[in-house]
């Protein structure tokens, strides 16, 4: 007996498509949901990690300004120790200047003439004194002049006294100290001879 199919071959075949579509439709979005979803997670182990090392960074950062800040702290230190080690060696030149000063007074102080007073105010010496005539005040210029450590003597007041039917001189010099002009340091000679 021969078999005749009544049914449509062109719908059941569409039908067969579709199915076969719908099945490769529900791969493909299988497919891609899983790939979005294993690009998801490996974005969030990148994103993690980098936050990991973020944080790593910032630790170091932090040790870091604080090595910054102990190193700011030291040179404020040795920025002191250095001021006070200046301030020391000033201390010890001043002193054997000081000594110079008054020594080179009396080396340039001519026979006949004595001191009074003596007064310093920065570089700028006043001496205020009693002489036996006017030329040995002016010797007394010429050997400051002449002397390493003075320079620029200028008379500011003289009078003449008599006491005791003896006649002096009084007068006030101003002369510049180089020992404070050339920051503590000895010139090149040490002393004038005495006139």
């Amino acid at each position: 007996m021969t078999k005749i199919n009544l049914l449509d071959w062109r719908s059941a075949r569409r039908e067969q498509r579709k199915r076969q579509f719908l099945a490769l439709l529900g791969i493909a979005f299988l497919a891609s949901a899983g790939a979005v979803f294993i690009a998801y997670l490996g974005m969030d182990e990148a994103i993690s990690h980098q936050q990991a090392r973020n944080k790593i960074l910032q630790t170091e950062i932090a040790a870091l300004d604080k090595q910054i800040k102990e190193i700011q702290e030291l040179q404020k230190v040795k920025a002191n120790l250095l001021a006070r080690m200046r301030v020391i060696e000033q201390l010890q030149q001043s002193r054997s200047a000081t000594v110079h000063f008054f020594d080179e007074i009396i080396n340039t102080l001519p026979d006949g003439v004595f001191l009074t007073g003596i007064k310093q105010s920065g570089n700028d010496v006043t001496l205020d004194g009693i002489a036996e005539s006017n030329g040995r005040i002016s010797a007394y210029m010429k050997n400051l002049d002449a002397s390493p450590w003075f320079k620029d003597p200028k008379l500011v007041v003289i009078h003449t006294v008599d006491q005791n039917h003896l006649r002096s001189s009084q007068f006030q010099l101003k002369v510049t100290n180089l020992t404070k002009a050339t920051d503590n340091s000895q010139p090149a000679a040490q002393g004038a001879p005495k006139k």
